[in-house]
């Protein structure tokens, strides 16, 4: 499933939150967008329409909530990200971060403790 930036916004609001109605997703999400309630109502609905949110009906309203795991999600993104820009090989993607931004110290450290763990 893709999930475009905007979407994400959305769904990031109701990882950290679900059952929340259309309009306390918009609150959520006005202090960083300018978005209007009728578009994050139309990204509910393509979230919905991709089976990335789920519907509870209370009375006359919707309640949202994510019907993927954040986990789940965010790997099937990287995994799908490293496969089409890096040819699948994580090797190259470390390569370009650290040529791009650097490593820190505390970075390096943490590398050499998941390849560590990776080789048991």
């Amino acid at each position: 499933m893709h999930i475009t930036e905007a979407e994400l916004e959305v769904m990031d609001v109701l990882w950290a939150k679900p059952g929340l109605k259309a309009v306390e997703v918009f609150e959520a999400l006005q202090a960083t967008t300018k978005w209007s309630v009728h578009t994050v109502k139309s990204l509910l609905s393509r979230l919905v329409e991709k089976q990335a949110l789920a519907i509870e009906v209370d009375g006359r309203r919707y309640l949202y909530s994510p019907a993927v795991a954040e986990a789940t999600y965010r790997q099937q993104a990287a995994t799908r990200f490293v496969d089409r820009v890096f040819g699948g090989r994580a090797a190259p993607l470390v390569a370009h971060f650290a040529d791009a931004k650097g490593l820190t110290d505390e970075d390096i450290a943490e590398l050499e403790e998941l390849l560590e763990a990776l080789k048991k």
